[in-house]
């Protein structure tokens, strides 16, 4: 399990350093790496998560320091979900085979600050999703989706302020997104998958009272969603693309764009970039459909794009990609 730094501009390797050596007994999905989460680089630092495996810190020379590996827990299919940052805080969800919880490190020392147990009535309860944080009437709250339900935390605590239940749903992946004051989650690989918009402002169980419309066709099983303006766009694992406005979940369009999707939709210039398993599909944003360009890659590709000026990043199975109009 390594950090590796990468060249921009050249795509030459800078550095590479050994953080953890997987055990034999690390089990992963066939579509999974053992580094799936996505690192951070903030202020000097790199942080790195390799789920059960655990968790680091980096100089941007690659100097080690701080590991944290006293949160082992088990997962079937590997690492997912990626950590987020906020105010000296390291926030990610760990939800296990057996057990699930939320749990923030401090980001200087790698020292767990709080941990709070996720209380589910799920019988599977391992999920992937990574954490959001939001301005919820002035509370900054964590959003963690999970099997079962999805709870908004005190990030200062770990206290749980609300929840919204969805019953068996469980190997929740896509990412909650907000906009207008909704927090939007797709509920896992239960049937049916649906798209959730919960109202924020609540408190305790609000599974009754904050949900504002349910879709269920062509929700996302691993593709997070993404919120822009007054639409949500969202792409299921089949290569249906969906744009619905955000209030009312009225459709706008749905069209099928053609291969499985794993990767999430990117925003962009007016522009969305949406990576399949074989290539990208470029549409443009709005209210009406026009697709704009389609690439293949020809190599597998599962991890979603990453935008830094005009170029795009694409991390393939083998391959890094650096993108642009020159």
């Amino acid at each position: 399990m390594r950090a590796i730094c990468v060249g921009a501009d050249a795509g030459t390797i800078l550095w590479g350093v050994e953080i953890f050596r997987r055990s034999s007994q690390s089990k992963k999905h066939t579509k999974n790496g053992y580094a799936g989460p996505t690192p951070i680089v903030a202020d000097g630092r790199v942080y790195v998560h390799f789920g059960p495996m655990g968790t680091a810190c980096l100089d941007t020379d690659g100097t080690v320091l701080w590991h944290q590996t006293g949160l082992a827990y088990e997962t079937p299919h590997g690492s997912g979900g990626s950590p987020i940052l906020y105010d000296g805080k390291l926030v990610f969800s760990c939800d296990a085979t057996d057990e699930s919880f939320i749990v923030v490190l401090d980001q200087s020392t790698g020292k767990v600050v709080w941990r709070t147990e996720r209380k589910t009535q799920a019988s599977k309860k391992f999920s992937f999703s990574t954490p959001l944080l939001i301005d919820d009437h002035g509370r900054k709250l964590v959003v963690s989706a999970g099997s079962g339900l999805v709870g908004a935390y005190d990030v200062n605590d770990g206290a749980e302020v609300w929840r919204v239940r969805y019953g068996e749903g469980f190997s929740v992946v896509p990412r909650p997104v907000t906009t207008h004051g909704l927090v939007f989650i797709a509920t896992g690989f239960v049937r049916p998958c649906r798209v959730y918009p919960i109202r924020t402002g609540g408190r305790g169980d609000v599974s009754d009272t904050h949900v504002a419309w349910t879709s269920e066709e062509s929700a996302p099983h691993t593709p997070s969603m993404l919120a822009v303006g007054d639409e949500l766009y969202f792409v299921s694992d089949r290569g249906v693309f969906s744009c619905v406005d955000a209030v009312t979940g009225r459709v706008h369009w749905r069209e099928r764009v053609g291969g499985r999707f794993s990767a999430s939709p990117v925003y962009a210039n007016k522009r969305i970039c949406a990576t399949n398993e074989d290539g990208v599909t470029v549409v443009q944003a709005g209210k009406k459909f026009q697709l704009l360009a389609e690439n293949a890659l020809e190599e597998r590709t599962f991890a979603s794009p990453a935008l830094c000026g005009e170029a795009v990043f694409i991390r393939s199975e083998r391959s890094l990609y650096r993108i642009e109009a020159r």
